[in-house]
């Protein structure tokens, strides 16, 4: 334990939502950029602002929204998981007013695209658990 009291462990989950946050900063203007049904309006700030409630909501609403859900992710084969993706997105449209989604299907559509796009992401980074190869 380090001489904090272990705050590294505190360091270590903002350090994640710091990279989730970024990650979704990404992800959601590629979103916007390529869907004319989502938009976080004029403002750049508005789409950091969308990032920061989409990475706090996926941090804590969806992991108890899916944990109460596994029954239906089970009988939908896991289609109800990705509604819920999509429910994560409307949350943040409701919380950050500039940030517009017209329509069920471009939430889905973005759903889809922000999906990919934080998977590239991730498969970019080196894992930390990994040793450095040499």
């Amino acid at each position: 334990m380090d001489g904090a009291g272990g705050s590294g462990y505190g360091r270590s989950i903002a350090a994640a939502l710091l990279i989730r946050w970024v990650f979704n900063v990404v992800a959601l203007f590629v979103a916007t950029w390529i869907l004319s049904g989502i938009s976080y309006g004029d403002q750049w700030w508005t789409l950091l602002i969308a990032a920061a409630v989409f990475t706090v909501v996926n941090f804590w609403v969806k992991p108890v929204l899916a944990i109460l859900s596994i029954p239906f992710i089970i009988v939908t084969l896991g289609l109800f998981y990705f509604l819920i993706n999509v429910l994560m997105l409307y949350v943040t449209s409701w919380i950050v007013p500039d940030f517009q989604i017209d329509t069920f299907w471009w939430a889905c559509l973005a759903a889809i695209i922000v999906s990919l796009v934080n998977w590239l992401l991730a498969a970019l980074l080196p894992d930390r658990h990994e040793p450095a190869q040499v």
